[in-house]
């Protein structure tokens, strides 16, 4: 029978943690980009709901980029400052679970 704690750990080793990540963070990036198309062109968008799930699941870095390289969601105070705080808190909790 297989533990519980060696199945966690084994799933949630470093390069895991990383890959998904990086993964995430691309996803959020073309997600904006997305976005920001479909604007241009008045075609279907992406909901501002879906974008900051993107980033409360580590997307923070894409989503940030994101808004800048693509100058999108830019004048909306909550991208502005919702993803930078998102980022920043998940940044504060990777450090207290780490530590502890």
């Amino acid at each position: 029978m297989i533990d519980f704690n060696e199945l966690i750990a084994a799933i949630f080793t470093t390069k895991n943690i990383i890959i998904y990540l990086v993964v995430i963070n691309i996803l959020t990036f073309l997600a904006m980009w997305w976005d920001k198309h479909e604007a241009k062109v008045g075609d279907w968008r992406i909901s501002e709901k879906a974008l900051f799930i993107l980033v409360l699941l580590g997307g923070g870095i894409g989503g940030i980029l994101g808004m800048y390289v693509f100058r999108h969601k830019t004048k909306k105070w909550y991208f502005r400052f919702g993803f930078p705080i998102i980022l920043i808190l998940e940044i504060i909790l990777a450090v207290y679970l780490t530590l502890t």
